[in-house]
């Protein structure tokens, strides 16, 4: 069996990035067309939304540590892809509380963003991720340099800040939410210094 050529590679890594982006909404918009959201439907679509978008955060922070196993560069050509959907994903969980919790109402978010400590988490994870969203461009790549590059460091924050208003919410069952903690360890580990000090050489550039 022949082994994929790198444009084939590259055109299978975006099908599964937008796969893992589109597949969820079109499973969740069946959901809705067959009332099928249990008995709390503005809880339902708030959590698959929250749970979507940390994966594919998580996702996209995997993509380094896949190209530095594989040697293949079609994980970092991706990952913009996935952490676009990410940040679409946690949009739309911020966009459900806003409009079936808050009834679209800024005094009542400042309330919450005051009171509970996991609502102010999450929402200082999505301010991280913002200019993230709006510099993912290579214009914006361009125009900002060395400059993008230390920006764009703020995903790991978000990440830590999204699993940690994951653990804030949750009253009983933490196994999920611990699971994606073990899971950012994991990733971040990868990145420390001391990987490449072990080897015996310098550490490599640090990459999102």
């Amino acid at each position: 069996m022949a082994v994929p050529g790198p444009k084939a590679r590259l055109w299978l890594w975006r099908l599964a990035a937008w796969t893992a982006g589109l597949a969820p909404l079109l499973w969740l918009g069946a959901r809705v067309l067959q009332s099928r959201l249990g008995a709390n439907p503005v809880e339902f679509l708030e959590h698959r939304a929250g749970d979507w978008s940390l994966r594919l955060l998580l996702a996209t922070l995997a993509m380094t540590p896949l190209r530095r196993l594989t040697g293949w560069s079609e994980p970092i050509r991706v990952r913009r892809l996935l952490g676009l959907w990410a940040f679409f994903w946690i949009c739309l969980h911020f966009a459900i509380y806003l409009t079936f919790d808050l009834e679209g109402s800024p005094a009542a978010l400042a309330k919450d963003l005051v009171k509970r400590t996991y609502i102010t988490i999450g929402f200082a994870a999505w301010l991280l991720l913002l200019p993230l969203a709006i510099t993912s461009t290579q214009g914006w790549q361009r125009r900002l340099k060395r400059r993008w590059a230390q920006l764009h460091q703020l995903v790991y924050a978000a990440a830590l800040l999204g699993v940690l208003h994951y653990l804030w919410l949750v009253k009983a069952d933490l196994r999920e939410p611990l699971l994606y903690l073990a899971i950012l360890v994991v990733l971040l580990g990868w990145r420390l210094p001391w990987r490449g000090i072990l080897r015996g050489h310098s550490p490599p550039r640090r990459t999102t």
